[in-house]
């Protein structure tokens, strides 16, 4: 169990550093016009590289929460307390330091997140609403591989539309509809994948493999997109997406196989410090993008600076909230 413990803090010091790297490069992948080509294709491989981040939190909390422990009240207190909190916190950000208007942010509170990033709350709750219903069986790798392939690519809506002669042959139609049944998939199968031996040399291997190979696709689709359509499309982007799917879940192996000794030192301290860096990062880049706090035109230095400033920035805000939160219920 201490071994499982340990890649799992592992993992979502990972995925945690993967979301600030998602919203770091956001600008160059959404401004391909005022950037270079090479600055773009860098921004497009980071972004391609993390967009497992948020199915790997998604997988993490199946993996706690699906099998013979429930989420209780304290977590459903927790997610509510910080959702408030952030929310709050996001509200004064927007009242005080951006032309957006915090009415319409009022206006539509039940409805979408104050800011964006904190939409993954609403999701997350989700998995812990149907946590005390499901109790994952331990499956063969057979199973669970004949899971992602059917559910994960040929009848994921998401998937890129075959057709031959008129016929429309993928994605076959399972009446799959929404991104939540794959955010409640990627939970089960966590469980899943986090309860199956795995810790194979040539698992690993494929794994590894598999991950690269999905990022080199993601990336090339979504520059291959850029110049049909003259714009950033994220149809390869989407966190539901077979490619994202297939990434994600490689990533996962991966980790619970090479990663499971002990949390290792800079992984750990971000992991103990997630949720922290989750709710404040967002601002941290709107304020240093929005106030010309950045420099655009060195792209790798730019890149490095956001990065750094905004880890740097949320985790000194975490260790201090930490310091006043010692129950740890929005920290």
């Amino acid at each position: 169990m201490q071994q499982k413990i340990n890649w799992i803090d592992n993992l979502r010091g990972i995925a945690c550093l993967m979301v600030v790297m998602i919203h770091t490069t956001t600008w160059y992948i959404t401004n391909s016009g005022q950037v270079s080509a090479w600055s773009w294709d860098l921004a497009n491989v980071l972004n391609s590289a993390s967009r497992v981040s948020v199915p790997l939190f998604f997988m993490i909390s199946g993996y706690l929460f699906f099998g013979e422990r429930s989420a209780g009240q304290r977590h459903f207190l927790r997610i509510a307390l910080c959702l408030l909190f952030y929310s709050t916190v996001a509200f004064i950000y927007i009242s005080l330091l951006t032309p957006i208007s915090p009415r319409l942010s009022l206006i539509y509170l039940f409805q979408k997140p104050v800011f964006y990033h904190l939409w993954f709350f609403f999701a997350i709750a989700v998995i812990y609403l149907l946590s005390p219903l499901i109790c994952v069986k331990r499956v063969n790798a057979t199973t669970i591989l004949g899971q992602m392939v059917l559910l994960g690519v040929i009848a994921n809506p998401n998937t890129v539309p075959q057709v031959i002669h008129d016929v429309k042959w993928l994605p076959i139609n399972l009446y799959i509809r929404g991104d939540t049944f794959y955010y409640v998939l990627y939970g089960l199968l966590g469980r899943a994948i986090g309860m199956l031996e795995t810790k194979n040399g040539v698992v690993s291997a494929v794994a590894a493999f598999l991950f690269v190979l999905c990022v080199v696709m993601i990336s090339t689709g979504t520059h291959t997109q850029l110049e049909i359509q003259g714009n950033f499309s994220d149809i390869f982007y989407i966190y539901c997406g077979p490619l994202v799917f297939i990434a994600a879940i490689s990533l996962l192996v991966l980790v619970k196989n090479t990663l499971d000794g002990r949390p290792l030192p800079v992984l750990g301290f971000i992991s103990r410090h997630s949720l922290g860096i989750y709710g404040f990062h967002a601002l941290f880049i709107h304020f240093l993008r929005t106030h010309d706090i950045e420099f655009t035109a060195w792209p790798v230095l730019d890149l490095a600076w956001i990065f750094g400033a905004t880890l740097a920035g949320s985790l000194l805000l975490s260790v201090l909230l930490q310091r006043i939160d010692t129950r740890r219920l929005v920290s």
